[in-house]
């Protein structure tokens, strides 16, 4: 499916939020917007209050209070289990009122119900009776799952409505740092305020309760987000909607195992979280001190690779980062394993012995980059799911990705447990866990080879070539569209996939399908190929009714009109299998707009016919980093297209160079 135009309601001053995108560079330009700025320091506030809240409770039960139905060592897994039931039970509920109701009355009840439950958690730190503090506050943990559970579906459906889709990868890399950061600080906050002598309860009771009430007050200045299915029955059985949820989820192939990606992303990371104490102690030889370091250097890996997203895309949804940081996830998962193998044993040691040994170096650099890698690959997937899912079914998708992560949480935790039961060791379940990622991941990349295909051309485009678009703007966001196209060299469909924020359907010449790695390439993009009538009529025409099923279905084309790449590097005369794609899309109702473009400098490449009309001779001919280009022209109506208007059109692009 197509993405969707956010709504005009959360436009800034700028005018809309297409507007507002060009005018603002980067992300960080977005915490001066009141569109975003309020809504990120919302969702701050309130997964550093979780934090803050979970954590404090878990060292209370650990060393300050003896419960005989609650074990110390029992205290974090009772805590988080009783975090996650809501998301399975509540998340269905969840994303049906996210969808029927406007979305930032929604946040602000929510907000509303936070410092609720905030004042009845300060009553239960404040309580005498060890038994009653702890089943007030394991209360107010349930509570504050459910608080979650109803804010998640909200907040990644507030996105796409507030933000344009170039800002989209920003915006969400921008609410992954920061949530990673609130937790970071929650933790240590409240594992500090928890132990002091004799005002620790009173300082978690109120610290609690002051960042309930910031979350409010910032979510007061939320822009109103409408409802994008106001007319929506809510089923209120948690099970049958829950459900219904994953089967409307698994309706859309892309976004289905798009969910499944993220999913399996939480479950890496949980394994690595729940994994730091004994790690810490029984691996590392460390204190706490050297516990929390290591969460600091994991939460602070994955916000600065949750950053990085929006530079290395370019600021549009890039999925070909997905398989970079799949690739990263395994490579330090793996080196984990090896960095700790011949580590020499010692008595516990402060965080100050511990970083005075290199060896222990490459362990911490080990476990910043394979966070690093988590973030570039979970940022693009929700961008991605955000801008395929449908609006009016946004939240529900979102909902039921929730489900997903908590049961791949429990998961995780399952059998992480039963590895140790069995007799693993922790690196060797770090080693089980990177292995296993890369099985997992490549097995994704198969059954969605978007993902794959737009690696490829993110390498290319950024590896390969210094690649510069120019006026992508006039590629359309919605609907369906034909891109016309100079032909300059075998890679040229490659560097459209990178330009186009959305996939493309290519037209192309059957012959270039037998060619060994191009050829597999593009039948894995499942790019049309064509044939001349008078050689393979059965081709030409289909085809053409595959060329018209692409546009039915709202989708981008992509066609070649010379009929074959230059051998002169000039432009050569357009052919009129454009005028019959128009023909056969107007006979369906159609008014698709034609989009010229011009790929620039990409003549006199490794990969074009410079060398006696051959391509792909000489290696590095201009060296590695070349400059190339595309330039982007407005789109023509379907009925003022011509094959002659077309390539004036293109060469007046490339004649802007």
């Amino acid at each position: 499916m197509s993405a969707q135009h956010p709504s005009s309601s959360t436009a800034t001053s700028t005018g809309t939020p297409v507007a507002a995108a060009l005018a603002h560079p980067n992300q960080f330009a977005l915490l001066r917007q009141r569109r975003f700025a309020p809504f990120f320091w919302t969702q701050f506030a309130g997964a550093a209050n979780d934090n803050l809240f979970k954590f404090a409770f878990t060292v209370m039960v650990t060393y300050q209070l003896s419960v005989a139905w609650m074990p110390p060592a029992l205290a974090g897994l009772v805590i988080g289990a009783v975090f996650i039931l809501p998301f399975l039970l509540f998340s269905a509920t969840a994303g049906q009122l996210a969808d029927k109701y406007e979305k930032t009355r929604i946040i602000r009840r929510v907000k509303d119900m936070e410092i609720a439950i905030m004042l009845v958690a300060g009553a239960g730190f404040m309580a005498q009776d060890a038994t009653v503090s702890v089943a007030v506050l394991l209360g107010c943990v349930f509570l504050m799952g459910l608080h979650s559970t109803l804010f998640g579906p909200v907040k990644f459906a507030y996105l796409p409505q507030a933000l344009d889709e170039r800002e989209l990868t920003g915006g969400n890399g921008m609410v992954e740092m920061g949530t990673f950061v609130a937790i970071l600080l929650g933790n240590v906050a409240g594992g500090l305020l928890v132990a002091l002598p004799g005002v620790g309860h009173a300082s978690v009771a109120v610290a609690c309760l002051v960042l309930a009430l910031a979350g409010r007050a910032a979510a007061q200045w939320i822009p109103k987000a409408p409802a994008t299915d106001p007319h929506l029955a809510v089923n209120w059985n948690p099970f049958t909607e829950t459900w219904r949820n994953l089967r409307l989820a698994h309706g859309n192939a892309v976004v289905f195992r798009s969910l499944l990606g993220i999913s399996w992303m939480w479950f890496f990371g949980a394994v690595f979280l729940s994994q730091f104490p004994s790690f810490a102690k029984d691996v590392l030889h460390g204190n706490e001190q050297v516990a929390s370091l290591l969460l600091v250097v994991f939460s602070v890996g994955i916000g600065v690779g949750a950053l990085l997203c929006e530079v290395l895309s370019r600021r549009h949804v890039e999925i070909g980062l997905v398989p970079l940081g799949a690739i990263g996830m395994s490579a330090f998962a793996i080196d984990l394993y090896f960095a700790v193998r011949h580590l020499p044993a010692a008595h516990a040691m402060g965080l100050a012995d511990f970083v005075a040994q290199p060896a222990h170096w490459r362990v911490m650099a080990d476990l910043a980059l394979l966070s690093l890698f988590t973030g570039l690959y979970s940022v693009p997937m929700y961008a991605l799911i955000q801008m395929r899912s449908q609006p009016t079914h946004r939240a529900r998708i979102i909902a039921a990705n929730n489900i997903l992560n908590a049961l791949f949480m429990i998961a995780s935790a399952l059998l992480a447990g039963a590895l140790l039961s069995a007799g693993a060791a922790v690196p060797q379940i770090f080693l089980f866990t990177g292995i296993a990622n890369a099985v997992v991941a490549f097995y994704i990349f198969l059954l969605v080879p978007e993902y794959l295909l737009r690696f490829v051309a993110w390498v290319l485009s950024r590896c390969v070539y210094r690649f510069k678009v120019r006026g992508d703007e006039h590629i359309p966001a919605t609907g369906a569209a034909i891109l016309v196209c100079n032909h300059v060299s075998f890679v040229d469909a490659v560097l459209l996939m990178a330009a186009s924020p959305r996939p493309i359907c290519f037209v192309m010449d059957h012959r270039i399908f037998r060619m060994p790695v191009l050829g597999g390439l593009f039948r894995l993009a499942k790019a049309i190929p064509i044939a001349p009538q008078r050689e393979d009529a059965a081709t030409y025409e289909a085809a053409f009714e595959r060329a018209a099923q692409v546009l039915r279905s709202g989708d981008l084309l992509a066609i070649f009109p010379e009929g074959g790449i230059t051998r002169d590097g000039q432009l050569q005369p357009f052919k009129g299998g454009i005028m019959k794609i128009i023909e056969h899309a107007q006979a369906d109702g159609l008014q698709p707009p034609v989009v010229p473009l011009a790929l620039t400098r990409l003549w006199g490449s490794y990969f074009s016919r410079i060398e006696r009309g051959e391509a792909m001779v000489r290696p590095f001919r201009r060296g590695l980093w070349s400059r190339v280009g595309l330039n982007v022209g407005p789109p023509l109506a379907a009925a003022e297209v011509q094959p002659a208007l077309l390539r004036e059109r293109v060469a007046g692009l490339l004649a802007q160079g």
